[in-house]
């Protein structure tokens, strides 16, 4: 059944997601909570500065004000989410290296400067995975495939676009 089916039916929350690159730039934020832009940047550069500040052998787990963070790095990328602190930590580095997996199958081997160029498709994978800070179907191939079904549409209405009018 594995760690997915364990968390059928459980309500279970992300408040938001965060990338960021090893020298703290931020390459993505996925807000699921409504906050101020201003707070949202001191949160930001709060988060940033503590988790760059970790010792690598440390537990990828903190507790951060009344949530927790839980991140996972991968390359020279960050992926941070904030969860309720009773939520499942091992269940949300679940649903990043998920997240991650989806974005290696889409980009083949994802690397910071496929997030930084085609930030659109990471946010759309994303949100075909998360809505609402739920995640909405583990299943790698649907995310793909609605990814691809998108990227036709886009093709078709560009070739379209570009046909002259008479």
């Amino acid at each position: 059944m594995g760690l997915w089916g364990a968390a059928a039916g459980i309500v279970y929350s992300i408040h938001f997601i965060l990338l960021f690159s090893r020298q703290g730039k931020l390459r993505l934020q996925k807000w699921y909570t409504t906050l101020p832009e201003k707070e949202k940047k001191k949160i930001v550069r709060e988060i940033v500065q503590i988790v760059l500040s970790r010792n690598q052998k440390t537990s990828s787990f903190v507790d951060w004000k009344d949530l927790k963070l839980v991140y996972k790095r991968y390359a020279s990328l960050y992926f941070c989410c904030a969860i309720e602190d009773q939520d499942n930590e091992l269940l949300t580095l679940e649903v990043v290296h998920r997240y991650v997996e989806l974005l290696d199958r889409y980009f083949g081997n994802v690397c910071e400067l496929d997030i930084i160029f085609n930030f659109e498709k990471a946010y759309f994978i994303l949100d075909e995975f998360i809505i609402g800070g739920e995640v909405q179907d583990t299943s790698k191939r649907s995310a793909v495939k609605a990814m691809e079904d998108s990227d036709m549409l886009q093709e078709t209405v560009e070739e379209y676009m570009n046909k002259p009018a008479f």
